[in-house]
C-alpha cells in the first residue's frame, strides 16, 4: 500500500496544477503547496483497516468497509474528497452509482489479504459496491486489483498487461500519445486506463509515479493507482519507505490526532504482506 502513499503524496500538488513532464521534484513543494496524502490514502487504509477487522470472516466485509471509511474520513475532513463522497460519509451510507477513479485508488488491500484471484475480485465488489456500484466503477477495481494480485504472484508485466487487454481495457495508446491533448478525468474510463498505462511504460515504482503525474490530470489519484500496482511489481525502496511513514504520520497529525494510520498499515503489513 505504500505505493499509493507515495504516488498520492507526490501527485498531491500537481492535482489542479497540471505538468507535462516527468522532470519535476518528487516529493517536493510547489508554489507553497508541500507534498501530503489525500483521501486517496485515507480510504485505501480504511479498506485495508476493515480487512483486519473481519478477522478472516469476509461475510462483514461491506459493514466493515463502511464503518472504517466514515471513521477515517470523519477524522480527516479536508483530505480532499468529492462532493457525493463527502456526503456520503457523513449521511446513510447507500452506495450512488458512481463511476469515479476513487473506486481504483482504494481497492489494493483486498489484493494482498485475498488466497486467489478468483477470492480477490469478489473482495474488490464488497469493498467498492458500498459506494461505486456503477458496473464502470466495480470493473475499475477489478482491473486494478487483478493487476496486483499478479504482479504479486510473480507473472511478468506482459502477463499481466495481456490480461487486461482482454479482460477490461485495450491499453491501445501510449503516454506519449495520450500526453498532448489528456485533461483533469476522475472517471474510471478516462483515468484508469491510463493510469496503467503508466505502469506498463515504466522500469520502476519512480518512473511509474512520474509517469502518472507527466500526464497532467488527477495526478495525486492516478499516481495512487499506479503506484499501487508498480509495487507490488517492483516493490518500495527502503528509504522511500521510512519517506511514506512519515507521511503517514503527518496525516494525523495535521489533524490533531494521535497516529493510528501507520498503526493500521502496520498490522495490515504483519498480517497479509
Amino acid at each position: 500500500m505504500l505505493g499509493v502513499v507515495l504516488g498520492d503524496a507526490a501527485g498531491s500538488v500537481y492535482e489542479f496544477d497540471p505538468i507535462k513532464t516527468k522532470e519535476f521534484n518528487l516529493f517536493g513543494s510547489r508554489k507553497g503547496k508541500i507534498c501530503h496524502c489525500t483521501d486517496d490514502t485515507m480510504m485505501t487504509l480504511a479498506i485495508a483497516d476493515a480487512i483486519l477487522s473481519c478477522e478472516g470472516d469476509y461475510s462483514c466485509l461491506a459493514q466493515k468497509t463502511v464503518e472504517s471509511m466514515q471513521r477515517i474520513g470523519r477524522d480527516h475532513p479536508n483530505a480532499g474528497y468529492g462532493g457525493m463522497f463527502s456526503r456520503w460519509l457523513y449521511l446513510e451510507p447507500l452506495p450512488y452509482y458512481s463511476f469515479g477513479n476513487g473506486a481504483a485508488m482504494r481497492v489494493s488491500p483486498v489484493a494482498y489479504a485475498a488466497e486467489s484471484l478468483e477470492e480477490a475480485l469478489e473482495l474488490s465488489d464488497v469493498v467498492t459496491a458500498v459506494t461505486h456500484d456503477h458496473p464502470e466503477g466495480l470493473k475499475a477495481a477489478r482491473a486494478v486489483t487483478a493487476c496486483i494480485y499478479k504482479a504479486l504472484h510473480g507473472e511478468s508485466k506482459e502477463a499481466i498487461l495481456d490480461h487486461v487487454r482482454r479482460e477490461y481495457y485495450p491499453l491501445n495508446k501510449t503516454l506519449d500519445q495520450i500526453r498532448p491533448d489528456y485533461e483533469f478525468d476522475v472517471t474510471c474510463m478516462g483515468s484508469v486506463p491510463e493510469s496503467i498505462q503508466c505502469f506498463a511504460e515504466a522500469d520502476s515504482l519512480e518512473d511509474t509515479i512520474r509517469n502518472a503525474v507527466s500526464l497532467g490530470g488527477d495526478a495525486d489519484t492516478m499516481a495512487a493507482i499506479a503506484g499501487s500496482i508498480a509495487e507490488a511489481y517492483y516493490g518500495v525502496p527502503d528509504e522511500w519507505e521510512e519517506k511514506a511513514m512519515q507521511f503517514l504520520i503527518q496525516s494525523d497529525e495535521w489533524y490533531g490526532l494521535k497516529p493510528y494510520l501507520i498503526d493500521i498499515y502496520l498490522d495490515f503489513r504483519y498480517k497479509y504482506m
